[in-house]
């Protein structure tokens, strides 16, 4: 394929703005990785200031697992993600599947419904009465059931169920095949692609899960991975007594982020592929 001088200026363009995008989102990572690995000394050193480390030492995040409510709340994180997770993907496909049926009565009601809460929420004080009066305060199912379906999410699936071929359902229907057969031995391996975008979307916020931990529990035990690492971000705020304690306070706040972070990114390489096709199939109808 023969280029022209404007096609080779575009293309050395756009490398160089991709380029310079992608040095802008791995800059941040890579200073965070490396002052978390560097020796306390050496941090001081710089002034604060890493990017390659001389020396490397885990010292921060033994301490980080040691001393703090780290485990304990990645425990409790890891809780809410599995088990929130799993209830979230189950009913989102049970409410997405009536509604994408278009024989279902009152189908334009509920959807009217469920757009609604997309522009408008009951309020933070109505809700935490809520909880309070169904005794989930200081408890994990705190942290999971208030949002335990996301409109958003249940549009997107609903949109995907609707572009499935409608011969799938009658030549099931004809078999004696039930709703709920249907739903599970047809839609749901149809819609690998987009139950995988969805659990990931879901996945996501309830890993970094923090608003509903301070609003409804008070227990230390039963904090989540985001409050934990905000009291130790919050702590290498304050003043300190000597310099020799600036260092370990800084590679303790790095360590903390990036172990807060590293599960999202180490899966979200592997499913990459079904999130972007799960985006376009259900967001596209035609």
């Amino acid at each position: 394929m023969v280029t022209g001088t404007g096609d080779r200026i575009f293309n050395a363009f756009v490398i160089v703005i991709l380029s310079l995008c992608g040095l802008a989102a791995v800059f941040p990572l890579l200073y965070v990785v490396s002052v978390s690995i560097t020796p306390m000394g050496e941090v001081l050193r710089n002034g604060g200031f890493i990017l390659i480390p001389r020396e490397i030492t885990f010292t921060a995040y033994e301490k980080l697992l040691n001393d703090s409510g780290i485990p304990d709340a990645f425990k409790v994180t890891v809780f809410i993600t599995v088990v929130g997770t799993a209830l979230n993907i189950a009913l989102t496909a049970l409410m997405s599947y009536p509604l994408s049926r278009k024989q279902l009565p009152g189908r334009s009601v509920f959807l009217l419904m469920i757009v609604f809460t997309l522009l408008f929420s009951g309020g933070i004080i109505p809700t935490y009465l809520i909880v309070k009066s169904l005794g989930l305060l200081d408890s994990v199912w705190a942290m999971i059931l208030p949002n335990v379906v996301w409109s958003f999410n249940v549009l997107i699936v609903k949109s995907f169920f609707e572009q499935l071929p409608e011969e799938l359902f009658e030549s099931a229907r004809m078999d004696g095949a039930k709703e709920f057969r249907i739903l599970l031995q047809i839609v749901l391996p149809l819609s690998v692609p987009v139950m995988l975008t969805v659990g990931l979307f879901y996945a996501v916020g309830h890993w970094n899960e923090f608003f509903q931990a301070i609003m409804y529990v008070t227990d230390r035990q039963l904090f989540p991975l985001q409050v934990i690492v905000r009291e130790i971000l919050v702590q290498s705020q304050q003043p300190l007594e000597s310099a020799e304690n600036i260092t370990p306070t800084q590679t303790l706040q790095m360590a903390s982020v990036v172990m807060a972070s590293l599960p999202i990114i180490v899966v979200y390489p592997f499913l990459q592929k079904h999130f972007t096709k799960g985006m376009l199939l259900g967001s596209i109808k035609g």
